[in-house]
This record gives structure tokens, sequence and C-alpha cells, in this order.
């Protein structure tokens, strides 16, 4: 694991070049396919290693990592303090391979908590609107707010088993400690009715911002979840969760419908998404467990596609509103073909991964109970709606009078939805790499 860590770290003086950094950050990439990776804790060193879920996460980070530089040329182009941002990028990446790859619960702890720093820095320094910083408020004490019981519970595990090692603690658990690990990764992921952040958070933050938060920031979360549940034997309290996040997964469905704001919507997309894997989750089922892992990969590329093609349109017409962008099929109409692309996959349709988690989460919750088929149909419905209604209403009607018509699409824009969507819809290729899982 020191190698990435030492590769992150050479590239510390590669910031100014922005295409060779980028290019590295791809190369670094698909060296991680070279890696071999099995389903159980391996290629320890100093404290670190990977299993299947932390390889997947690492992966995941990197590419999006490269993704979000390729979709900020426009920091590049204005020079808005440009070194500046990628060495926070090279930050937020080393912080988040600590994080997925270390063995030792109060390690996962620290680094957890510190990936905030980037990500506020991100939102301040290249937000859009002076009310980024109550955005960068909300995001700091919400996830705060959770945390310190977290951190108290830490404490209590390590005077209780002796040690922090994942697989070696062992604890009786009450409810107090339950609630005290569990908390803090739902409000992370986030659960329904604690989101309150996430879509003030994304609407404020730079387009880089709102890839690296709904790429891989939410998905920390649910990597939490997975350490905490390899020692928690209290599964007594599962069902409140489930019944909340399905229920969330339908109301926050609804929600969508009334945005007007593009970015606001696609975060609210990713609370419904989330909130299906929360319950997948929940039930500690095979498929449960699996369904959940590759639905937080299928929607991290898809919602950070997403907010790419918000930022394209955003460039063009600088405004967010669904209102005044309309008709974009007529003067960028393979721009609207990639819209649909990333608007059906984000509804969950064939090829991509996001159908293939939720065959197996909609398999484990119904399995769990047959009474949430009606929680289940209801949030696959909406999602198909607003994922339709979000395509509809930007690619149809007439043209603003506001859009600047210079050009379609440039062929870094179309490379970054390109690299978005191929392994969206052909990582499905590789199944068997999750099935042999657990």
């Amino acid at each position: 694991m020191m190698k990435l860590l030492l590769f992150i770290c050479f590239l510390i003086p590669l910031c100014s070049y922005w295409w060779f950094f980028t290019s590295c950050l791809l190369f670094l990439s698909f060296y991680l396919l070279l890696i071999p990776v099995s389903s159980y804790f391996s290629s320890l060193s100093y404290g670190f290693g990977m299993d299947l879920v932390s390889y997947c996460m690492v992966s995941l980070s990197i590419w999006i990592g490269a993704l979000m530089i390729m979709a900020s040329f426009s920091i590049k182009s204005n020079n808005i303090y440009c070194n500046e941002f990628m060495l926070i990028i090279l930050l937020m990446m080393f912080i988040l391979i600590i994080t997925f790859t270390t063995s030792n619960l109060f390690m996962f702890y620290l680094y957890f908590e510190s990936i905030m720093i980037p990500t506020l820095f991100l939102i301040f320094g290249w937000g859009y609107q002076p009310e980024r910083f109550m955005a960068g408020l909300y995001l700091l004490f919400y996830t705060l707010f959770a945390s310190f019981p977290l951190l108290i519970s830490i404490f209590y595990l390590y005077f209780s088993s002796g040690t922090l090692f994942y697989f070696l603690i062992s604890v009786d658990f009450n409810i107090i400690l339950y609630l005290s690990l569990v908390l803090a990764f739902l409000f992370k992921m986030p659960m329904a009715f604690v989101h309150f952040w996430l879509p003030s958070a994304h609407v404020e933050a730079p387009v880089s911002g709102s890839m690296i938060l709904a790429g891989v920031l939410l998905k920390l979360g649910g990597y939490g979840l997975y350490r905490v549940f390899i020692f928690n034997n209290l599964f007594y309290f599962n069902f409140v969760w489930i019944i909340l996040s399905l229920f969330g997964c339908m109301m926050v469905g609804f929600l969508c419908l009334t945005q007007v704001d593009i970015k606001s919507m696609i975060a609210y997309s990713s609370v419904a998404h989330m909130g299906l894997v929360i319950s997948g989750f929940m039930t500690l089922s095979y498929y449960g467990l699996l369904g959940s892992l590759i639905l937080m990969i299928g929607h991290g590329l898809c919602s950070s596609g997403l907010f790419a093609l918000a930022n394209i349109i955003y460039e063009r017409s600088h405004s967010r509103s669904l209102l005044i962008n309309k008709g974009f099929i007529t003067f960028m109409p393979t721009m609207s073909m990639f819209w649909f692309m990333f608007s059906v996959n984000n509804m969950s349709s064939p090829p991509s991964l996001n159908l293939l988690g939720e065959i197996f989460l909609i398999n484990s919750i119904l399995s769990w109970d047959s009474l949430t088929m009606l929680f289940l149909f209801l949030s696959s419905f909406l999602s198909c709606c607003y994922s339709v209604y979000l395509y509809s209403i930007t690619q149809h009607g007439n043209l603003s009078g506001g859009v600047s018509y210079e050009f379609g699409g440039s062929v870094r824009e179309f490379i970054l939805l390109i690299y978005h969507w191929l392994p969206l819809n052909f990582l499905f290729l590789s199944l068997d790499l999750f099935t042999f899982w657990l």
C-alpha cells in the first residue's frame, strides 16, 4: 500500500503540469487493475491492507480524482489558484487511500474526519456563491455532530478489547455503543432525514467538489458500515434503518420532482440511491452486502457523470435553473446523447452497474420482508420519473436567449463523459470479481 501513497507524494512537484498530472492519476488507476485482489484483507504493510471493498473504493477514488481535474479545466484556463487546487486534490487522494486501506479503527476515524478539510477548502475556495460558507458549515457540523460519539465509542472499544484492528475487536454491544458506531456513517452516506447538508453542499461546491462528494465521500459512510459490522454483534435494531431508509427513498423521490436546480435534483437522487444501499446493507444478507458494494460503485460513476454534465451546461448558460436550461438538444445533440445515457443509467437501466446492484438489493430487501414491495415499487418508479424529467426538461423546449452558443462540446468534455460511462456500463462483465467476495 505504501507504493500508492508514495506515488501520490511524488506527484506534488507536477502540480503545475495539468494534463501530465491527470495522466499520472489515470495511469495509477490502470496500475491498480494489475494488483491481485482477494476477498480477505491482504497486501498488508505498515498496518495498511486491502480487501475487495477497499480495492474498489481506492480505485474509484483515484479514477474520480483524475476525472474531477479533467472537469475543472476552467480553473486552469482562468488561472484561479491552479496549483493550490491540484494540491488539494492530491491531499484528498492521499487521505482517501489511507482511509480505505488502514486496518486500524482509530486511523480510519482520523482520516475519515480529515477528508472534511480539503472538501471545505474546495467549497470555500472555488465555490460559486457567497452562500457556500453556510453550506460548508452545514457539512462540517452535521458530520461532527455524529462523529464525536463515534470517537468516544472507539476509545471504549480499545479499553474493552485491547486492540483496534478490525478483525480482533471483541466486545459485548449495547444500544448506546451500537448507535455511536452506526450513526456517524448514516449521517455521512447520508440517510434520509439527516441528509440536509448534502443538497446545499452540492449546489455551492464547484464541479470537482460535487464529483468527489457524490463519487467517493458518500461511499465513506458505506465503507465504515462494512468495517463496523465486522465486529458488531447487535443486529436487533437494523430494522429501524431499513424502514427509515425505504420511506426516505420514496419521499426523496417526490422531492426530486419539485426541484428547479439541476445540481440539487442530482443531489437528492443520490440520497434516494444511498437509502436503498443502507436498506440492503442492513439486511446483512449475502445479496444485500454484495448489492450495496455494486450500487455504491455504480452510483459513484453515474452521479459524478451527471454533475459533470450539469457543469458543462452551467459553463454555457451560467445558470443551474431548469427554467432556463432548455432545448440543448438543438445545439448540443451529441451531449444530449450523453444526457440520455446517464439519465437512464441513473434510473438503473441495463447494462449499468446500478441495475445489477438494485437487483441484488431488491432481492435482499424482499427476502427480509415482502411488505417492503410497496416502498421499493414507488421508489423505483419515482427514480424513473425524475430521471426522465431531468433529461426531457433540459433537452427539449425552446432555447433560452442567455445561452452562449460558441461550441457544442470539446474533446476534453467528451473524453470526460466517456471515462464515466465506460466503466459504469462494462464493469458488469467482471461480476465474478464481486460474487467471489464474502
